[in-house]
């Protein structure tokens, strides 16, 4: 559907009211999405409540369905599984809607941080240089070059940022339009705006008041590539090729034990990272390992550098790797992390934040020649190569080193192993370090309905598995800056102990630029005057206020008591220990609750062979490509046929029966609109009441699905009616519609007819949300959107939805027969046998006149009443046209 077919099709598009000669999918998106934008069809309107009234308060917020709905990336791009997964929030949305609901349905755009900034820096061909004075009349280079990048103020930096964004952002509004999102676009809201900065320095400095949020001198994990630290939940375990290196440390003189095991008077370890030899302050083993139990308390030699090692006990040493025996450096790994906290080790820090070994000799090497010489202001790479060749050259290294794979940590957006460097950082408490908290926030699960309920173990299992605080600070440009600036001393040396933040009632501030109460700006960087903290926080620190953003925290006491908490957050499972724990963590510490009461859990959509869709593999679908081929409503069935937290094969050719299914629905709804009239009679026909009797049982189906935010059962059932009622009902009834038999028995068909068509469009409309408002406009004032959800008491009773089955089964047999003669369904029978048990013949029987007619049977009509399941006999007359071969 491209945009030339869009504008030329729209013109022709029949007016509200007119059914067109040749219905077609093309053009309406753009039609009912300009319409849409125009009457404000989804914009979300207010119970009235009196704020002073808790009953009124309550009364409110039971009117309102409010979504949390997540803000995509949009220095990113998108792909085929974010259309998928908004797609069935949607779905859940449109229903909730017309069951009477005020839908709060607001959407974001998540664009601060690292993403953004790599999109600018490659964008313009510029890096940011906090050095670098700023320049009001920056124009970024005509012809950028990756390679030759331009240092900018971070202020022109940021700009940048906010020029790029509103371009990206203008291109996601357009696609999510095109998909039919019922969002209300004036909510629309971005992560870097004036107010969600104002919103999160204000949780933040709430949080700091509490103390839970905190900052500290710690290891951190570290990307050299990206310079900024890394929290827990942002971790990737890859396979990264290595060597393990048998390495001896001296034992001291007189020392007993196995000959074999301490060969040449040395302790063996085996060790992948030789270059952090001069950071090691401990060996360590298990306490029960005998081999090493008469060590314990005494100290070993380093190789090459001479320093006294103690060897320690911890039951975190593993007895069966490698030589059950391991240095612990500050800092290798999280265990050395463990170690150096719990057995209070000394910090040797060598790895600086560039992945070089520090230019500064460690003062506690007693030999240092080789290390100012051949490891000072190296890489670890080459610090590795050049140890590795002292060592075999002292005979401290036994033997080759052997090729290895090892689990490395790395960032999920990084290409390189994380380092442990020691660092001072912003920390927000999430249990890692506080049992207490981390029961709390396992409670917190069960306060939350997760859909599918198994994704709950996604969640206690990341929350008992915390060892740590959740790291917030990230040394970046382009994202909410701490509110936070330090007095200097004498020297000019900040004192971190003693922060000053800013007053609430100040709020959004950027203490790069603004100057703290008391203070002048000449005082900024001076003796006796301030600094200001260069961080900004990580992007899950402002999207988990996601809830207080939309809510209207702190801005719209009615709005945040109408929706808060929120009734449902739907995310993917993959950062479920991200943005869904983080969120909690947030709402916990600010008002003791959940944020929502429900998480409804999105699966991946993945390639045939079932692998997860990355542009590294070349297998990402562009979600515009089959929105122009296909249609949205195809997309959206497609999407919609996805279970709830099930990952998803996609075949581009199941979109060819969504876009079956929304042709089908607009030629139905012309064919039923032609021959129901004004549908207003009484519906009296046995087979009319059965239809609508099996149609009651699809809206309970379909509701009770809906209800159980299984939108793929209400689909499937209303599906499953459709091209039955289309296939079967519609065929046979339409000659009686027509008045074959009389102006009461069309009379009945035809208000069946349209009573049937008027619940089904409803049943649709979450799923197909154009053709259904186009077929509805054609018959009905107003949007099927705002249409009330269908109930089985708009039904008529007393019909037997078993006559539907029954029909099926006689239809089968009378098209079987002529097909299996290999004659046109034109033919006439000249005689039919229809048997069954007593209750089945009087249920056709009197639908005989219907049979006759959908069959061309034009001669004798038996019935016969038998035990056992329905048959049909027949003799066919002569062929009226036989059947083109295929």
């Amino acid at each position: 559907m491209t945009n030339e077919t869009t504008s030329t099709t729209s013109a022709t598009t029949p007016a509200s009211g007119q059914v067109p000669d040749k219905p077609v999918l093309e053009g309406l998106e753009a039609k009912w999405a300009k319409k849409w934008a125009e009457d404000k069809t989804y914009a979300f309107t207010r119970p009235k409540i009196d704020l002073t009234d808790p009953a009124s308060r309550s009364a409110g917020r039971a009117q309102v369905f409010s979504i949390d709905t997540p803000p995509p990336t949009v220095s990113g791009s998108l792909h085929v599984g974010h259309v998928f997964s908004y797609t069935h929030t949607d779905l859940i949305a449109r229903y909730q809607r017309m069951t009477g609901k005020h839908v709060f349905y607001p959407l974001g755009w998540d664009d601060n941080g690292l993403p953004t900034e790599r999109r600018v820096q490659n964008y313009y061909g510029v890096r940011c240089d906090p050095s670098v004075a700023y320049d009001p009349d920056f124009t970024p280079p005509a012809k950028p070059d990756p390679k030759k990048q331009v240092p900018i103020s971070r202020r022109n930096f940021v700009e940048l940022c906010h020029e790029l964004t509103q371009v990206d952002e203008k291109v996601f509004e357009d696609l999510w339009r095109s998909v039919g999102l019922s969002v209300d676009w004036d909510t629309l809201y971005s992560t870097i705006s004036p107010e969600t900065q104002r919103i999160a320095q204000l949780a933040f400095l709430r949080n700091h008041e509490r103390g839970e949020a905190y900052m500290s001198e710690a290891p951190t994990m570290w990307d050299v590539t990206f310079q900024t630290a890394v929290a827990q939940a942002e971790l990737e375990a890859r396979d990264y090729p290595g060597a393990y290196h048998r390495i001896g440390f001296a034992l001291p003189e007189g020392t007993q034990g196995d000959a074999e095991l301490f060969a040449d008077n040395k302790v063996w370890i085996e060790t992948t990272r030789p270059e952090l030899l001069p950071s090691v302050c401990a060996l360590i083993a298990h306490p029960d390992d005998e081999r090493y139990q008469h060590l314990f308390g005494t100290t070993v030699t380093s190789p090459v550098f001479g320093v006294e090692i103690p060897v320690l006990a911890h039951s975190a040493a593993e007895k069966d790797k490698g030589a059950g025996i391991a240095m612990c450096c500050t800092f290798g790994d999280q265990t050395d992390i463990i170690w150096w906290r719990e057995l209070q080790l000394p910090t040797r820090t060598i790895i600086t934040r560039d992945g070089r070994l520090q230019a500064e000799t460690p003062e506690w090497l007693v030999n240092t020649d080789f290390y100012a010489e051949q490891m000072a202001t190296k890489t670890t790479f080459t610090a590795r190569k050049n140890i590795v060749e002292k060592l075999a050259e002292t005979g401290d290294m036994d033997g080759e080193p052997k090729p290895t794979q090892r689990m490395a940590n790395f960032y999920e957006k990084g290409d390189k192993p994380l380092e442990i460097v020691s660092t001072r950082q912003w920390y927000i408490a999430n249990g890692g370090r506080d049992e207490q908290l981390k029961a709390d926030l396992l409670a917190r699960a069960d306060e939350i309905a997760f859909v599918p309920e198994h994704m709950k173990h996604r969640y206690t299992n990341w929350v008992a598995g915390l060892n740590g605080d959740w790291l917030i600070s990230r040394q970046r440009f382009f994202g909410v800056p701490f509110p936070v600036w330090y007095p200097t001393d004498a020297d000019g040396e900040p004192d971190y102990e003693n922060p000053i933040v800013a007053d609430a009632a100040s709020l959004p501030v950027d203490p790069s630029s603004d100057v703290p109460e008391g203070y002048s700006d000449e005082q900024r960087n001076q003796p006796h005057g301030f600094v200001a903290d260069p961080d900004v926080m990580d992007t899950w620190a402002t999207s988990s206020l996601s809830p207080e953003l939309v809510t209207g925290w702190e801005r719209d006491e009615e709005l945040f008591h109408l929706t808060f908490p929120m009734d449902i957050a739907p995310q993917a499972h993959d950062i479920i220990r991200t943005w869904l724990f983080s969120r909690v963590v947030r709402a916990h510490h600010e008002f003791g609750t959940v944020p929502w009461k429900r998480a409804t859990i999105s699966g991946f959509v993945v390639d045939p062979d079932r692998k997860k869709m990355s542009k590294s593999k070349g297998n990402v679908v562009v979600p515009t490509e089959i929105l122009d081929k296909f249609g949205a409503d195809a997309v959206r069935w497609r999407a919609a046929m996805a279970r709830p937290g099930m990952d998803s094969p996609f075949d581009e050719t199941q979109m060819k029966v969504g876009r079956r299914l929304a042709m089908k629905v607009l030629n139905a709804s012309k064919f039923v609109l032609g021959m129901s009239g004004d549908g207003k009679g009484e519906v009296t026909h046995p087979l009319d009441l059965a239809m609508l009797a099996s149609l009651s049982g699809v809206v309970g189906q379909a509701t009770q699905s809906f209800e159980k935010f299984d939108y793929t059962g209400a689909l499937e059932a209303t599906e499953t009616f459709f091209w039955a009622f289309c296939d079967d009902y519609l065929e046979t009834v339409k000659e009686r519609a027509y008045g074959a038999q009389g102006d009461e028995a069309a009379a009945s068909a035809q208000a069946a007819l349209r009573l049937a068509l008027d619940v089904m469009l409803r049943l649709f409309a979450p799923f197909l949300p154009f053709v259904t408002e186009e077929a509805w406009s054609w018959f009905a004032p107003g949007s099927v959107h705002h249409a009330t959800w269908p109930t089985a008491e708009e039904l008529p009773t007393g019909g037997d939805a078993a006559l539907l089955d029954e029909l099926a089964t006689v239809l089968i047999a009378l098209r079987g027969a002529k097909s299996a003669a290999k004659v046109s369904m034109k033919t006439e029978i000249e005689r039919a046998q229809f048997s069954g048990t007593a209750a089945v013949v009087e249920a056709l029987q009197s639908a005989e006149g219907d049979l006759r007619a959908v069959g061309r049977i034009t001669g004798e009509v038996l019935w016969v009443k038998q035990d056992g399941p329905t048959t049909v006999a027949v003799e066919l007359g002569e062929p009226a046209t036989k059947q083109p071969k295929n």
